[in-house]
């Protein structure tokens, strides 16, 4: 089975909300559809200069990233992605059944835009593809910037449960959003069409993967962990865990923020990915 929609008007109805989020994107943008071993992808490419590819969390697609893009293209080349096997505007032609085929995917997307290394900055299930790469298909890889990562144990439950609540925040008026989230609340309302009519979609992807301490050890990549205080895991315990088998980690835990960092702290997410992807990673903190 591959990702796809449950029927003809659920794919247009989510389409056309899909080019009204596109039509936000607040800089000049070129669409590629990358082939794979696993369908065409489509990545958003902006900007120029040290290239930077951002993979986006569960239902979120390439649009998600748009409230950051600006600040970012005006530094480096940014590729956002469609991750492939969820809704958006890449086209699964083969199911990915392992990691390993994740790995394959990944790497797949990152030779066909062409560079020789790129960043790579990862929210959630992105944060985990990127690990995974960094694990598996390292070559094309300058550096991971991980934001509240998968494939760490988080309970399957309590991620259902704390996606509910998150999800149900998001169709409060605006000032009664501000009191209880994080965050500027035109973001989750303008992405909140686009996620609900993604629940008629039937995702395809392979099981999360929990990583092994022989596989992060094995990362040899400047990798930057960043988490919530009230993250779904215990974040102390994990920039414990990453910074004795990472090589060449930082890792930062940001007061009161939750598994949704990147919609609480917009100015902090941009500032990170700058820092990180800057020659020497200043800026960052120790």
């Amino acid at each position: 089975m591959v990702g796809k929609f449950v029927d003809q008007k659920a794919q247009e109805r989510y389409f056309a909300t899909y080019e009204a989020i596109r039509r936000k994107w607040p800089v000049p943008s070129e669409e590629l559809d990358v082939e794979t071993r696993f369908g065409a992808t489509r990545v958003r490419r902006s900007g120029t200069g040290t290239p930077i590819v951002l993979l986006h969390g569960a239902m979120g697609t390439s649009l998600s990233w748009y409230p950051f893009v600006a600040d970012l293209a005006a530094r480096h080349t940014v590729y956002a992605v469609d991750m492939i096997g969820e809704p958006g505007r890449s086209v699964q032609t083969r199911p990915m059944e392992s990691t390993d085929d994740e790995a394959d995917w990944l790497a797949d997307v990152l030779a066909g835009l062409g560079h020789e290394k790129v960043h790579l900055v990862g929210i959630s299930r992105g944060a985990f593809l990127a690990l995974n790469l960094a694990t598996r298909r390292p070559a094309g890889v300058a550096g991971v910037l991980a934001f509240e990562p998968g494939g760490f144990g988080i309970a399957f439950l309590r991620f259902v449960l704390w996606s509910i609540g998150e999800l149900s925040r998001w169709w409060l008026p605006t000032a009664i959003l501000r009191r209880v989230s994080a965050g500027d609340p035109s973001v989750r309302h303008t992405m909140r069409p686009l996620v609900f009519r993604g629940m008629k979609f039937k995702i395809q992807m392979a099981p999360l993967h929990v990583f092994t301490d022989d596989e992060l050890r094995s990362i040899d990549v400047p990798t930057y962990f960043i988490l919530g205080e009230r993250s779904l895991i215990k974040a102390p315990e994990l920039a414990a865990r990453v910074e004795s088998l990472v090589p060449n980690v930082r890792t930062e835990i940001v007061p009161g923020a939750t598994h949704a960092l990147n919609l609480e702290e917009l100015e902090l997410t941009n500032a990170r990915i700058l820092a990180f992807a800057g020659e020497d990673h200043a800026g960052l903190p120790d």
